[in-house]
This record gives structure tokens, sequence and C-alpha cells, in this order.
């Protein structure tokens, strides 16, 4: 949706169904996508064997794919502009990171994004609020979004979601973020195209 609303048409490729996907959508391996024709890419690839969770659940080492080395070997050969999104521990280069609070969200969501453009990323405030964890919070607190956190609606809200549930949030980030990138792309892609 961020990317959207920073001006591109977008299309969606994944290998499970996304019945909430409110754009054009393609069921299938996205290492496997033809990638003529478009402009820039966005890839998240899962993030499970880098999510904080799995001391939770102590799922043993590879039980998770780590697919960022060859998306970042696919879209590099494409030629294209391009962005990998993941969490924290991702093994990104060079990342910057986004939090829900640079864009004014009651959530924080580190995210990282490798980028092959340069990007520039707005300033990030303390963390001094507190935090809720599976649990509407109070008035002065941040929701923490993760698995299967409570207070779905409030989730929504906080990060600018309104259609998804509670599964699909947990494994999304704020669309203020990839508007935030998808903008100062689309300014990169437009600045080398021939003037008429």
């Amino acid at each position: 949706m961020g990317l959207h609303r920073a001006g591109f048409e977008v299309v969606g490729w994944d290998i499970k169904q996304q019945p909430h996907y409110p754009f054009e959508f393609h069921l299938g391996n996205a290492l496997d996508a033809d990638l003529t024709g478009f402009d820039f890419v966005w890839a998240s690839p899962p993030c499970q064997s880098y999510a904080i969770t799995n001391n939770i659940w102590k799922k043993p080492a590879g039980h998770y794919p780590d697919l960022v080395i060859p998306t970042r070997d696919k879209l590099k050969a494409s030629g294209l502009p391009w962005i990998i999104e993941n969490v924290p521990g991702a093994s990104l280069h060079n990342p910057l990171t986004l939090c829900g609070r640079m864009f004014g969200l009651r959530v924080y969501r580190h995210r990282l994004f490798e980028c092959s453009e340069f990007i520039l990323a707005p300033p990030h405030h303390s963390h001094s609020d507190r935090a809720s964890c599976g649990r509407t919070p109070k008035a002065d607190e941040f929701f923490t979004i993760a698995g299967h956190f409570g207070g779905v609606e409030g989730g929504k809200k906080a990060m600018g979601i309104e259609w998804m549930t509670r599964d699909e949030l947990s494994q999304s980030i704020p669309p203020a973020y990839s508007e935030y990138l998808g903008r100062q792309v689309l300014k990169a892609i437009e600045s080398t195209r021939p003037q008429l």
C-alpha cells in the first residue's frame, strides 16, 4: 500500500494465497518471477530465520529458509532499483532502520532496509515510552505487534493497516515505511529518465 501511495503500480508475488492483498497478485515463488518490464523491485524474504521469536520457540538452526542472499543475487542481476526488507539481525548489507516513531505511529516495529539507491532515513527518536505486548496498550504506551498479539483492532490503527487479519498484520510493516522509501526511489528513477 505504501508503494501505491508513493506512485507505483504494484504487482505482488507470494508462494501462498493472500486473499486480502489489495493489488494484482501472482501465486508463485518470487525468486522465479520474471522482472522484465518492472521499474523497481521490493523484496521481503521470509524473516523467521532471523526473528527473535526463534529464541522463544527454540527452532533448530536451518528450520526456516534463509533467502536473503538468493534474493539479493536476483535483484542485482536484474539491473533494476531494489529494496530488501527484513527484521533486525538479518544479513543485510549497510541497511537503514525505520521505526514507527519516525512517522508518528504508536508502534516501534523496527525494520531493516538494504537499498540499491542512496536513501536517507528520518531522525530516530528515543524509546523512552513504554510498549505493550499481548494486550491493548494504555494511552502513553506503544503497540508491540508480533505473533499472536492481542489488541488487533488497535494494532491495525497503530500501523495504518485496517484491512489485514492478526496473522497478516504480524508479518507486515506499516505502509508509511514503504511510502517513504518508495518516494525516494521514484525520484531516483525519474531523475535517470531522458527529458523530452
